[in-house]
């Protein structure tokens, strides 16, 4: 048993077309070109083989994270996996730095300063 298919409605004909809405142009200013936005970005460090190390709860729900700026890239990993294991914590690298669950900065100091680098605690 089928039923019957009424024709669908359609809507007459519109002898106006022009766009009601369109986000072609508007009262936006143009876009900076993408190396202007990234000169500015705060996020650069200097490059004087210095380790930042900072303790920082911006954007986290109030938990506190230490975050180790300034290693080389090659040593990144390793370094994260050896700073995690020394304070019993969990952390990530994320954007070429180590974060590192809890506020755990004189520990990760004295590790990174046994290991040769030069270290500068960064921050509140």
């Amino acid at each position: 048993m089928t039923a019957a298919r009424r024709p669908s409605a359609t809507l007459p004909a519109v002898k106006n077309t022009r766009p009601v809405y369109s986000t072609e142009s508007g009262r936006l200013p143009p876009l900076e070109p993408a190396r202007a936005v990234a000169a500015r970005a705060p996020s650069a460090l200097p490059a004087d083989g210095v380790v930042r190390i900072v303790r920082d709860r911006a954007g986290r729900n109030g938990k506190t994270v230490t975050v180790v700026r300034g290693l080389p890239a090659k040593h990144l990993d390793a370094r994260a996996a050896e700073l995690k294991r020394l304070c019993g914590a969990g952390g990530a690298v994320k954007d070429g730095a180590v974060e590192i669950q809890g506020d755990h900065r004189d520990r990760v100091a004295e590790k990174l300063r046994t290991l040769g680098y030069v270290v500068k605690l960064a921050g509140g």
